[in-house]
């Protein structure tokens, strides 16, 4: 009987195509549903901050290299992943991800909570040669990175383009973003006490690469890096996995 009834509908066209549609309509009202009762269920995150330039240069470096094509940032609620990564992550700590990088992909590690993990000596070394950190990695060097200095000229069109998507950058801190961008990565300079007081005293500043006299790629990827995951410590409040955040390594 159901194969009778699925030539005929076969042989007659409109009623395929409406067959087709009430399929697919299926799949778009799962899709689609959940959007009309988004407010009641992201999170809310008062404690959210917003990328320095720096950390958006580096996340920009991340995306240029394909990094997301071997890690993914999503932590599933599994048990094993929970225990391997830590807390499962949330919907609002990628509120202000313009792309997302969730990813599916784990050739190498998820970096969800990367930030704050190893210090920033541990991920210079690890881009620079990963075999020499971690013997049975299969990820290519990124030596390159320490020796080219960050083109900080076209940040403030980034800011200004986030804004455009939603993400809300001030006026302020577009038109600071070169200067933030050194200052960040430049404890010394006249230009450190602009980031903490537009960005939050939590941002923090020093030479990710270890040299306080040039900003390169590595400081902002490395800044990247340490940031993820601790954006906001919602994923340690509001979860089952609840608890402190880990203190990052110095």
């Amino acid at each position: 009987m159901a194969e009778f009834f699925h030539r005929k509908l076969e042989r007659t066209a409109i009623g395929f195509v409406l067959a087709i549609i009430a399929a697919a309509s299926v799949g778009g009202i799962v899709e689609i549903a959940p959007l009309f009762t988004i407010d009641e269920t992201v999170e809310e995150a008062p404690d959210m901050r917003l990328y320095t330039p720096l950390e958006l240069a580096g996340r920009n470096i991340y995306v240029r290299e394909g990094c997301y094509a071997c890690h993914s940032q999503m932590i599933r609620t599994l048990r094993d992943e929970v225990e391997r990564y830590g807390p499962y992550s949330l919907a609002v700590e990628s509120q202000y991800d313009r792309p997302m990088l969730w990813g599916s992909k784990r050739t190498g590690p998820d970096l969800a909570r990367i930030g704050g993990k190893y210090s920033d000596f541990w991920h210079v070394a690890h881009l620079i040669d990963p075999r020499a950190v971690v013997p049975q990695s299969n990820m290519p060097a990124y030596r390159w990175l320490a020796r080219t200095t960050l083109d900080t000229a076209d940040l403030p069109l980034h800011l200004r383009a986030q804004r455009r998507l939603g993400v809300p950058y001030t006026e302020a801190m577009i038109e600071n973003a070169a200067r933030d961008a050194y200052g960040q990565a430049t404890p010394d300079s006249a230009f450190a006490d602009g980031v903490a007081e537009r960005y939050g005293a939590a941002t923090q500043v020093r030479a990710f690469d270890g040299v306080a006299t040039e900003v390169t790629e590595m400081d902002a990827l490395v800044a990247y890096l340490q940031v993820l995951g601790r954006l906001t410590d919602a994923a340690y409040r509001d979860t089952a996995a609840a608890g402190e955040p880990p203190e990052p390594v110095e």
